[in-house]
C-alpha cells in the first residue's frame, strides 16, 4: 500500500472512531439521519422576557476589557460594551459612542465628538475622559495587558508600554467632556475600525479607580453597551441583560442573553438539538458535515477572517532547527485535514494571512504573496531527517514531545490528524494533551509546551494583523520567533505613509516567516454555526463572532 493511501485510510480509521458518538441524537449513519426537529411553530402568546440561549464555549480569564485577549471574552464584551466606532449589520465601521469624528489632512490627528445622550449602565454619562483614562490604562507597563500594542498607534503610546515614556506623553486627550483628540506616531488606515475593537473599550474611570476588581464579579461590573453583565457564576454560566441606558436601546428587540460555559462541544449541541438552545457556535465537525449534506437551513456558515496554526516553541530542541520546523509543516496534507476533518468550508492554508485582506490596489493580498505553505512530502523527510541529526536526534525521540491543544472535540480531531500524518510521514510519534482554553494560554505565555494550537482571527481588515503576531516583541510571539529583517519590515508595515512601501514590506515579511515556519498554518477559518429559524437580526463580521446585538426571538 502506498504511503498517500495508507494516510488516507488511517485518518478515516481515525475519524471514523472519533465520530462515533459526535453524530446527532436519534440516528445512525444513515443517509435518512437529520437534526432532531424542533417545534418552530410561531406562538403568539406572549412568553415572558426575550431571552436568548447559547453557549459560551470557555470561561473568561477576564471582562475587563483592557485585559481580555481571546473569543471567550471578546463575544461578551463585544455586547457589553461599546467603542468610539462600531460594526453595523451592514458591516460597516460606523459612529457608535462617537456621533462624528474630524481627521487632520496630514492623517495624523483624530478629533471625535461624543453623542449627548451616551450613559454607563450604572446612570453615569460616558466621558471623553473615560476613553483617555481606558486607553491610558491599557498602556500602563503595571497592567500587562496583552493586547497593549494595539495603542501603539498612539503618539507616546509604545513608550509609554515599554518604559521609555511616560503616561502623559501619550497624546490622547479629553479636550473636554465630549471631545476626545488623539494623535497618531504614523498615518494608520485602520485606525478607526480600530477604534471598535475590545481593547479601545472605554472605562468608567470613576468606577475603576474605586475598585481595581470591579471586572470580576457581576455585582460590581458597569458597561456602556447594548447589555449590561447581571450574572457570572464562574466556569458555569454569564447572563447579560438589556442596559436600559443604551443609547439605541430602542433597536435592542431582546431583554438578554444567556451564555452557559461548557467546553464540550458534543454537549453544548445535544441542547441546541434538544431546543435548550437559541444559537450555538462552534459546533461539532460531525454534525456540520451531517448538516451541509442534509441542506439543513439551520446551519450558517460565516465567513471569517483567522487562520488556524500549529505553534513549535523554538527554545525547545528540537524545535529551533528551520529544517526539523519546515520538514514537519511539509509533510502535513492540508487539504485532506479541510476536507476529511475540519469539514466546514476551510480553505488550506497557503501562509499565515488568509483570504479577504485587500492590498494597496485593492486586489486580493495573497494573489501577489504566492503559496508559502504546502503537501511537499519528499523534500519534508529530507529536510526533517537532515534537522533530527544536526541536533542530534532520532525519531524515536518525539516519544516525549506532546502536542498541546484547548478541550475542544474539533481540535482533538484535527490534532489526532495531524499525530496520524507525522507518524505515517515520518516516522514520530507524538502525545497529545489537552487543557482548558485559559490554561493553554497561560502555558503559552510561559513557553511550558512543545506543540500548541493556535488561531488567530484578524482584529481588524489589514495583513498588520496577523503578521506583527510574530514580531520579536509582540506578547503573542508565543513561538518565540526572533529575526531582526522581520521585525524590520513590519515596523516599515506598521509606520509607512506610503501604501506601496507598507504592503511590499509585509509581502517579504510573510515570505520570510514562511521561509523560517516558526509556526505551521494549517487552514483558514471558517465560522459554522446554527442558529433557530425564529431567532432573526444576527450578523457576522468577518472579523467578530456572530453579533446578538439586534437578533429578535420570534416565536
Amino acid at each position: 500500500m502506498n504511503k498517500k493511501l495508507l494516510i488516507l485510510v488511517s485518518l478515516l480509521l481515525v475519524t471514523a472512531v472519533i465520530f462515533t458518538g459526535c453524530v446527532p441524537k436519534g440516528g445512525d449513519n444513515s443517509a435518512n439521519d437529520t437534526p432532531a426537529a424542533t417545534d418552530t411553530t410561531p406562538d403568539s402568546t406572549p412568553t415572558g422576557p426575550k431571552i436568548l440561549k447559547t453557549n459560551n464555549s470557555s470561561e473568561p480569564g477576564s471582562l475587563d476589557p483592557a485585559l481580555a485577549q481571546g473569543t471567550h471574552e471578546s463575544w461578551v464584551l463585544d455586547h457589553t460594551f461599546e467603542g468610539l466606532m462600531k460594526i453595523d449589520a451592514d458591516l460597516n465601521v460606523v459612529p457608535g459612542m462617537a456621533k462624528d469624528y474630524k481627521i487632520s489632512d496630514d492623517n495624523l490627528i483624530y478629533t471625535f465628538t461624543l453623542r449627548d445622550d451616551v450613559k454607563w449602565s450604572n446612570g453615569d454619562p460616558v466621558l471623553a475622559s473615560d476613553f483617555e483614562f481606558a486607553w491610558k490604562r491599557a498602556l500602563d507597563p503595571e497592567l500587562a495587558s496583552d493586547y497593549a500594542h494595539q495603542l501603539y498607534y498612539i503618539k507616546g503610546g509604545e513608550a509609554y508600554n515599554t518604559g521609555k515614556g511616560s503616561k502623559d506623553d501619550v497624546l490622547v486627550k479629553a479636550l473636554d467632556e465630549k471631545t476626545l483628540e488623539v494623535t497618531l506616531e504614523a498615518p494608520t488606515a485602520y485606525f478607526l475600525e480600530l477604534t471598535a475593537f475590545y481593547t479601545l473599550y472605554p472605562v468608567n474611570q470613576k468606577v475603576a479607580e474605586a475598585d481595581p476588581n470591579w471586572a470580576k464579579d457581576a455585582k460590581t461590573h458597569v458597561s456602556n453597551g447594548p447589555f449590561t453583565l447581571t450574572e457570572w457564576q464562574h466556569n458555569a454560566s454569564i447572563k447579560i441583560r438589556k442596559n436600559e441606558n443604551y443609547y439605541d436601546k430602542d433597536s435592542v428587540k431582546l431583554d438578554g442573553v444567556d451564555f452557559d460555559i461548557i467546553d464540550d462541544e458534543n454537549t453544548a449541541w445535544q441542547k441546541y438539538e434538544g431546543g435548550d438552545y437559541d444559537f450555538l457556535s462552534p459546533l461539532p465537525q460531525a454534525v456540520v458535515a451531517q448538516m451541509k449534506a442534509n441542506n439543513n437551513p439551520e446551519l450558517i456558515i460565516g465567513a471569517e477572517v483567522g487562520t488556524y496554526y500549529y505553534n513549535l516553541n523554538s527554545k525547545v530542541k528540537p524545535f529551533n532547527n528551520v529544517k526539523v520546523r519546515k520538514g514537519l509543516s511539509m509533510s502535513l496534507d492540508r487539504q485532506t485535514i479541510v476536507d476529511k476533518i475540519a469539514q466546514g468550508g476551510q480553505i488550506a492554508a497557503e501562509g499565515v494571512v488568509p483570504f479577504g485582506m485587500h492590498d494597496e490596489n485593492g486586489k486580493e493580498y495573497r494573489d501577489n504573496v504566492g503559496k508559502l505553505a504546502e503537501f511537499n512530502l519528499e523534500e519534508g523527510k529530507k529536510l526533517f531527517a537532515e534537522g533530527l541529526a544536526e541536533e542530534g536526534m532520532k525519531p524515536e525521540d518525539f516519544k516525549n514531545i506532546v502536542l498541546l491543544y484547548n478541550t475542544s472535540e474539533g481540535h482533538k480531531k484535527i490534532a489526532q490528524a495531524v499525530q496520524e500524518m507525522w507518524r505515517v510521514n515520518l516516522g514520530i510519534e507524538v502525545q497529545l494533551e489537552n487543557v482548558d482554553f485559559q490554561v493553554k494560554l497561560d502555558r503559552e505565555k510561559a513557553g511550558d509546551y512543545h506543540i500548541s494550537r493556535a488561531g488567530w482571527i484578524g482584529d481588524y481588515m489589514d495583513p498588520i494583523t496577523f503578521l506583527e503576531l510574530w514580531h520579536s516583541e509582540s506578547s503573542f510571539n508565543d513561538a518565540k520567533y526572533n529575526n531582526p529583517e522581520y521585525d524590520k519590515l513590519i515596523n516599515i508595515a506598521k509606520t509607512s505613509p506610503d501604501a506601496k512601501e507598507r504592503f511590499d514590506a509585509m509581502r517579504n515579511a510573510e515570505k520570510i516567516v514562511m521561509a523560517d515556519m516558526p509556526v505551521v498554518p494549517l487552514y483558514f477559518y471558517t465560522q459554522p454555526y446554527a442558529q433557530k429559524p425564529y431567532l432573526t437580526g444576527v450578523y457576522k463580521p468577518l472579523v467578530n463572532y456572530p453579533r446578538l446585538t439586534y437578533a429578535d426571538i420570534n416565536k
